[in-house]
């Protein structure tokens, strides 16, 4: 498969910003069929339809934890 687009980016931000970037992201996708991604000064806007997969996973170690959701079509 071609990918035409590819954006991936890792930040240092506090809880509640976390937990803010969840809702803007859930409110994008219960509100529209489509969410956007800014990078580089453009923006993509990525079609998502009615139906979607969900992975949820969670892992929890001595050196740290971690939550991973992936949502894919």
């Amino acid at each position: 498969m071609t990918t035409l687009f590819e954006s991936k980016s890792k930040q240092q931000m506090s809880r509640e910003d976390a937990a803010a970037l969840l809702r803007d992201l859930a409110d994008a996708l219960a509100r529209h069929n489509s969410v956007g991604v800014d990078q580089d000064g453009r923006r993509v806007t990525v079609a998502v339809p009615d139906d979607v997969t969900v992975e949820f996973e969670v892992e929890v170690g001595p050196d740290g934890s971690e939550i991973e959701l992936e949502i894919s079509w």
